[in-house]
């Protein structure tokens, strides 16, 4: 064996516990906006805005953060 073979690289993985949060917090976003939908197209908005929830609350906290 030549020592380039010889040298085996370690991965590490870590938990992927943001995943069940980004998980849970679009299954409340759905919940959330299609409750209030009442067209056909404010659902499909609901379902849009489901997966982008993070952006929503980055940019409400910025806003809230600014006014102080």
């Amino acid at each position: 064996m030549t020592p380039e073979e010889q040298k085996k690289s370690v991965v590490i993985h870590s938990g992927g516990g943001a995943d069940a949060v980004y998980g849970i917090g679009m299954i409340g976003a759905w919940v959330y906006y299609l409750k209030r939908a009442t067209t056909n197209q404010e659902r499909a908005l609901g379902l849009a805005k489901g997966l982008a929830w993070p952006a929503f609350l980055v940019y409400a906290l910025l806003v809230f953060l600014e006014e102080k």
